[in-house]
């Protein structure tokens, strides 16, 4: 179900591109197909981006709530949610946009590894109508047509470190994607100037000092910037190139749609980070403000008149 639900649709997408595209290279069509898969990822990352943006803004507000509950976690829970109520916020809100991407990875990898074991897989996990494509039937008779690389510089069915050996042309594109991976994460952290580091809270810890479990939290998040870029390393230097190649025009992707994002929609995550309050009670106050002089006017005419009628009489 996974294969025909994910992997193939996933794979056939990439297929298509590479078969339409002028110069039928395989490297060119993975860059275009992760520009492709980052623009309708766009939506979810753009709803990313603002509660990150809203988190950066809660950073001074967070504190006093800290300072005011004066160790009392479970009060400080309390307040924490209610402020990210009231200011529209899910601290889960990334979830949704990491698991589609994990997904896509996976079935990409999975597509990637049955061309690399045998080139014709190119044809034969195609759908049927991508088989009748000009270029695609021309391929199945000449499978050595195939190009698997990326401009002839790379070949993408190499990894970067086998037996020993270093591949660099491989090496390079696995360093990049560790690299945007930091960058990227970067870009998403909040910004505090007062944060603590995991190694003070520590040292204060061993002194006798309690640990706020909010201050080890974000620098726990902190050092993903560092971890996640290792774990990509550890996870890409001994696969093909190719998912180290759709790795890095993710993260460079990414990094440009983060960066548009956080500098030229600042209005409108600032309207977002900024929303005020649902205050129910000034409702009725308004309304009794507009009320009263008409009220006051419809009454007051009938009294006077009848007191002049009794001044006469």
């Amino acid at each position: 179900m996974f294969t025909t639900l994910i992997v193939k649709p996933i794979f056939n997408l990439l297929v298509l591109i590479y078969a339409i595209i002028p110069g039928h290279n395989f490297g060119v069509a993975l860059i275009i197909f992760t520009i492709i898969i980052r623009l309708l990822l766009w939506p979810l990352l753009k709803k990313q981006l603002h509660q990150a943006k809203a988190m950066r803004k809660l950073q001074p507000e967070i504190r006093r709530i800290k300072k005011e509950t004066k160790g009392d976690r479970a009060k400080e829970s309390q307040m924490l949610m209610e402020l990210y109520k009231e200011r529209g916020i899910n601290p889960f809100a990334a979830f949704p946009t990491l698991i589609l991407q994990f997904v896509v990875l996976i079935g990409l990898y999975s597509g990637l590894r049955k061309v690399i074991n045998d080139p014709y897989q190119i044809i034969a996990f195609a759908y049927k109508p991508l088989q009748h494509l000009s270029w695609m039937e021309h391929l199945s008779k000449n499978i050595h047509m195939f190009d698997e690389t990326l401009l002839g510089f790379v070949h993408l069915s190499q990894p970067a470190l086998k037996d020993g050996n270093i591949y660099w042309p491989a090496m390079v594109i696995v360093l990049g994607s560790a690299i945007m991976q930091y960058f990227s994460s970067k870009q998403l952290l909040p910004q505090d100037k007062d944060q603590k580091g995991l190694r003070e809270i520590l040292r204060s810890a061993n002194k006798g000092d309690q640990a706020d479990q909010s201050e080890v939290n974000a620098a726990v998040g902190r050092s993903t910037r560092y971890f996640l870029p290792v774990m990509i390393f550890l996870f890409t230097v001994n696969l093909a190139s190719a998912l180290s190649l759709y790795w890095l025009t993710g993260g460079i992707v990414a990094f440009i749609q983060q960066s548009i994002a956080l500098r030229e929609d600042e209005e409108e995550m600032e309207a977002i980070a900024d929303r005020p309050s649902k205050d129910v009670s000034s409702i009725p106050e308004a309304e009794i403000v507009a009320s009263k002089p008409k009220t006051k006017t419809k009454k007051s005419t009938p009294k006077k008149k009848k007191k002049n009628r009794r001044k006469k009489k």
